[in-house]
C-alpha cells in the first residue's frame, strides 16, 4: 500500500468525518510532502494530545516511505 493510501485510510477510522479526509502529495526538492487535510473539528483527533497521535502517524509514512525507496514526509493542514 502506498503511503498517500495508507495516511487516508488510517485517518478515515479516526475521525468524525471521514468523507472529509484529503491527502495531496507536493513535490520538494528531495522529498514528497504528504497534506492532510480534515474537517475543522476533526484536527485535535488527529493532532492528539501533546501530538502523540500525529507523531505516530509520521512514524507510520516514514516507514511505508522506506519500504517504497521514498522520501516523504506529513504535513497536518488547519
Amino acid at each position: 500500500m502506498h503511503s498517500e493510501a495508507l495516511l487516508r485510510y488510517i485517518v478515515s477510522f479516526l475521525v468524525d468525518k471521514p468523507e472529509s479526509v484529503n491527502v495531496r502529495e507536493v513535490e520538494a526538492e528531495d522529498e514528497t510532502i504528504l497534506e492532510l487535510i480534515v474537517a475543522p473539528e476533526d484536527i485535535g483527533k488527529v493532532i492528539g494530545r501533546n501530538g502523540r497521535i500525529a507523531k505516530s502517524l509520521r512514524t507510520l509514512i516514514a516507514a511505508s516511505s522506506a519500504k517504497e525507496g521514498k522520501n516523504y514526509s506529513l504535513e497536518i493542514i488547519d
